[in-house]
């Protein structure tokens, strides 16, 4: 099992990794880990990709979790299957409301609910956004991925 989760923050990327875990053993990455180097900014892109693909050579099964279609593209060809999560935003909203403490993110419970108004604009963003994080480039990640590979190259 080599599976990608893709979906806006609170979409349930987390929760179904853990479910699909306790059915069958696999390593989980979530791309949060790799994008940024303990703050606010992003790595460079390739340095991401390269960790990921290191990640993914050590694994014999995985999942990886993530809203960052600019990562997940050059790693598509290594994964069995694309999960797109997309419950609506109102639905992600809901999730972040309720989310436990993420002491891998955020040094505090407080630090954490100090962040969920950034967090809460940042998702309900999801269908205006064009960038890499948004519902438009997910769709199209997600589409490209179930009409398969481009002519001549090998079967994912």
């Amino acid at each position: 099992m080599n599976v990608i989760l893709l979906g806006n923050a609170g979409a349930g990327k987390s929760t179904l990794s853990r479910m699909m875990i306790a059915q069958r053993s696999a390593a989980c990455l979530s791309l949060d880990a790799v994008a940024f180097c303990g703050g606010p900014e992003r790595r460079p892109l390739q340095d991401s990709i390269d960790e990921v693909r290191r990640w993914i050579s050590g694994q014999s099964s995985w999942i990886i979790e993530g809203c960052y279609a600019d990562i997940i593209e050059p790693i598509l060809d290594w994964c069995d299957e694309l999960i797109f999560l997309n419950p609506g935003v109102e639905t992600c909203v809901a999730h972040c409301r309720s989310r436990p403490w993420e002491p891998q993110k955020f040094s505090s419970p407080q630090e954490q609910d100090e962040n969920l108004d950034n967090l809460i604009q940042w998702v309900r963003s999801d269908e205006t956004r064009a960038d890499e994080y948004g519902l438009s480039r997910h769709r199209a990640l997600f589409d490209s991925f179930l009409s398969g590979p481009p002519p001549g190259t090998l079967p994912r």
